[in-house]
């Protein structure tokens, strides 16, 4: 009997970043997956994975761009999430089982008057249903199988953190601006804790990762919509220009340096070129170079001389 011959299904170059706007429910690699059957790009990841229960903000390097994915997830995020008094969890949101409750119903002048210490450099413990690592195994996996889990407080940088509305004395939702490693369930814990309450995360929503913002959320329905509209194996030059944004978009806080063609020709063998021009920086720990406003590579400036330690192909 003949074998069926297998065709696989022809990946597209695609570089650049698409601001996805995760939806409730699944999960950040469920979400991926979407995008990868609609798009098929020949290399893609996220950058900051988002809960199942979270919605909101979950930025998609394509290509080239995943060379770029450390400078967003690295950069400041922005989440409204609803904390509901009166009970915490061992998830420290809904989906966990009530571990403790109280009958305390903090009003908003005294929300407000503890936020401060919860404003700067502070020490946080996360919570214990957490992708963090101990002894080589997950804490979530560890929590999951019954076992007692000790995970140590470690540093957070909250930036900013303000209380929005108290719906009714049950309820009061936030909006905190914070550094990479903030857990926001472990925040709402923290906070009902010190009002002499309990309290878990009931909404969460990621406004803002690093240079993405509200303003470029595409909805996960709306690529679906247009994927569909478009005749089967084409678009997807389409659906590019649509939805996704150049590379260089990751890199907005980064020293940028602009080469010439031969200079470029140059980085891009990986050779170190010496920087022209009155305002070229002598060093720098980490800037990029273009040329013709397109990324040429990641590099290092020192002396004036720029090293390069990732070349972009675009």
């Amino acid at each position: 009997m003949a074998r069926k011959q297998q065709f696989k299904r022809k990946k597209n170059t695609i570089n650049g970043w698409l601001v996805l706007d995760k939806p409730y429910g699944i999960t950040s690699n469920e979400a991926l997956g979407k995008i990868k059957r609609i798009f098929s790009p020949q290399k893609v990841g996220h950058a900051g994975t988002l809960d199942p229960r979270a919605s909101g903000l979950l930025p998609v390097a394509f290509g080239e761009a995943t060379k770029t994915v450390p400078f967003v997830m690295d950069g400041r995020k922005v989440y409204r999430f609803e904390v509901t008094w009166g009970a915490e969890t061992n998830t420290d949101d809904t989906e966990g089982e009530v571990v403790a409750t109280s009958d305390v119903r903090p009003d908003a002048a005294a929300i407000k008057a503890v936020l401060p210490e919860f404003v700067g450099e502070i020490m946080q413990v996360p919570p214990k249903f957490s992708a963090i690592k101990v002894a080589g195994e997950r804490a979530y996996d560890l929590a999951r199988d019954g076992e007692e889990v000790e995970l140590e407080a470690r540093p957070i940088d909250m930036h900013r953190l303000d209380l929005v509305e108290c719906p009714d004395e049950n309820r009061a939702v936030f909006e905190a601006e914070c550094g990479k490693g903030t857990y926001v369930r472990a925040l709402a814990r923290d906070i009902g804790r010190r009002l002499g309450t309990r309290g878990h995360v009931t909404e969460l929503r990621r406004l803002l990762v690093g240079p993405f913002g509200e303003e470029e959320l595409v909805e996960l329905n709306e690529i679906i919509q247009m994927a569909e509209e478009l005749d089967e194996g084409a678009g997807v030059d389409d659906l590019v220009e649509e939805f996704v944004l150049p590379v260089r978009e990751a890199m907005d806080e980064l020293v940028e340096v602009t080469v010439s063609d031969d200079d470029a020709a140059k980085i891009k063998k990986g050779m170190a070129v010496l920087l022209r021009g009155r305002d070229a920086p002598l060093n720098c720990d980490i800037a990029f170079a273009s040329h013709a406003s397109v990324p040429v590579a990641i590099g290092a400036i020192e002396k004036g001389r720029f090293q390069p330690s990732r070349v972009f192909h675009l």
